[in-house]
C-alpha cells in the first residue's frame, strides 16, 4: 500500500519528463530544422573531411611535377650523349680505315699472280698488265689491267681481282686454234671466233687450212666456217684438212682422202654429222648433206 508521500514523487517525475520533450520539440520547431536533413549534412561533412585528408596524404607522397620532369630527362640526356659519342667514334673509325686503305703502303700491291696459262708465259702477261707496284690495293684500277691483258692476241678472256692483303690475281683463258690461215706471206692460227691470234713459222699438224679470201671475226663467211669446225664431232674433225666457203651457206670440207663434203650452213650440225657418217660408207667423191633430209653422193 502506497503512502501519500510516494504519490507526489511520481507526479513530479512525470511532470519533469513532459516539459523536456516539449522544450526539445519547441526548439526544433523554432529552428525549422528537419532531423533527417541534419543527419545527411553531418554525413556530407564527414565525407568531405575524409576526402581532404586523403588528398593531403596523396600530395605528401607525390613528387612535384618539376621534380619528375628533372629526373625523367636525365636518363634521356645520357642516352643521347652516348649515341653521339658512338656515332662520332664510328665516323672516326671509318675515316681512319679509309686512310689506311687508300693512302698508306700497309695494304699495297706486292705480288701479281697469273692463272690459266697454256701457251703464254707469266712474264708476257705481267708485262702487258702493267700492275703498279706499291700502290694501295683499293686504288688499283682492275678494269684497266684487264683491258691491257685482253690486248694480247692469244687471250680470249681475262679477269682481274684483289687477293688481300697484297696480291693482284689475273685469270685468263687462252684462245684455242681450230685452223690456220695462209696469207701468202705468213701463217696464222685462227680460233673459233675467227680471230687470227698467232703467227707460226710452218703449217701446224692436225689443223685444217681455212681457204677463204680473208679471215676476220666480223666476216659472216669466216664465222660460218669456224662454227662448223668448232661443232662437228671430233672423229670427223680429225679427217678434215681444209674448209672454205663462198657464202655463209655454202661451207665445204675437204677430207684427208680427197673427198669433198658439201656441208651448207652451220645449222643442224649434229644431224648432218650422223647422215654423213652413213654416206661415207658408200663410194663417191662428193657427199652433199646441206639438206640432211635429201643427202646425195656423187
Amino acid at each position: 500500500m502506497r503512502t501519500a508521500s510516494q504519490r507526489p514523487d511520481r507526479r513530479r517525475s512525470s511532470r519533469r519528463g513532459r516539459p523536456t520533450e516539449r522544450v526539445r520539440r519547441d526548439r526544433s520547431d523554432r529552428a525549422g530544422v528537419d532531423p533527417a536533413r541534419g543527419d545527411r549534412e553531418r554525413a556530407d561533412r564527414d565525407r568531405s573531411a575524409r576526402g581532404r585528408g586523403e588528398a593531403v596524404r596523396s600530395r605528401r607522397g607525390r613528387r612535384p611535377p618539376s621534380a619528375r620532369a628533372r629526373t625523367g630527362t636525365r636518363p634521356s640526356r645520357r642516352k643521347a650523349l652516348r649515341r653521339r659519342w658512338v656515332a662520332l667514334l664510328s665516323v672516326l673509325t671509318v675515316v681512319g680505315l679509309g686512310y689506311v686503305l687508300l693512302f698508306t703502303p700497309l695494304l699495297s700491291v706486292r705480288t701479281v699472280e697469273v692463272l690459266g696459262l697454256h701457251g703464254l708465259s707469266t712474264d708476257q702477261v705481267i708485262a702487258a698488265a702493267q700492275v703498279p707496284e706499291e700502290r694501295p690495293m683499293l686504288r688499283v684500277d682492275t678494269d684497266e689491267i684487264r683491258d691491257r691483258v685482253l690486248a694480247l692476241p692469244g687471250v680470249a678472256t681475262a679477269e682481274v681481282s684483289r687477293s688481300w692483303p697484297s696480291t693482284i690475281e689475273i685469270t685468263i683463258t687462252e684462245r684455242t686454234a681450230i685452223g690456220f690461215f695462209d696469207t701468202g706471206e705468213s701463217l696464222h692460227l685462227v680460233d673459233a671466233s675467227g680471230v687470227a691470234f698467232k703467227e707460226v713459222p710452218e703449217r701446224p699438224e692436225g689443223l685444217p687450212e681455212l681457204r677463204l679470201p680473208r679471215v676476220t671475226p666480223d666476216d659472216p663467211t669466216t664465222r660460218a666456217v669456224t662454227a662448223v669446225l668448232d661443232t662437228i664431232p671430233g672423229p670427223l674433225r680429225e679427217r678434215v684438212v681444209a674448209a672454205g666457203a663462198r657464202t655463209p651457206g655454202s661451207v665445204e670440207l675437204t677430207l684427208a682422202d680427197g673427198k669433198t663434203v658439201r656441208w651448207g650452213d652451220a645449222e643442224q650440225t649434229e644431224r648432218k654429222a650422223k647422215v654423213l657418217a652413213a654416206l661415207l660408207t658408200r663410194e663417191g667423191d662428193t657427199y652433199d648433206v646441206s639438206s640432211p633430209e635429201l643427202p646425195t653422193v656423187s
